[in-house]
């Protein structure tokens, strides 16, 4: 042991015997339940089969309530909205904002119009 180890342990032992009885036993108490809790066996398989079982049913009424085809249309809707986004963000020839504010304005509005 190093001289700091003994330090450490003589700064210890020390310290453990100036507690008085009430509060060494409580000490003891909880390391042994801390004991006790390490030695006890990690949960089996066995313990998430409900839980599996009910995932496996929700996803089964999911599957039940929404229609298949209803899914892909909305899947296809998605991505032809994410390529047209695309297509105006990679877009060279679009017209630059910062440079005219009338055509800016313009531009606002006809966004506006085709939202609604």
């Amino acid at each position: 042991m190093t001289d700091f180890e003994k330090r450490t342990r003589e700064v210890l032992e020390e310290s453990a015997s100036r507690l008085d009885g009430r509060t060494r036993s409580r000490l003891t108490q909880a390391r042994h339940a801390a004991l006790a809790q390490r030695e006890k066996p990690a949960r089996s398989w066995r313990s998430y089969v409900p839980a599996g079982a009910a995932a496996a049913v929700a996803v089964l009424a999911v599957g039940l309530y929404v229609r298949p085809g209803q899914i892909v249309e909305t899947r296809a809707v998605s991505n032809a909205s994410a390529v047209e986004d695309l297509d105006i963000l990679a877009d060279v020839d679009a017209p630059d904002f910062s440079e005219d504010a009338e055509d800016a304005e313009f531009y606002e509005w006809a966004g506006g119009e085709v939202e609604t």
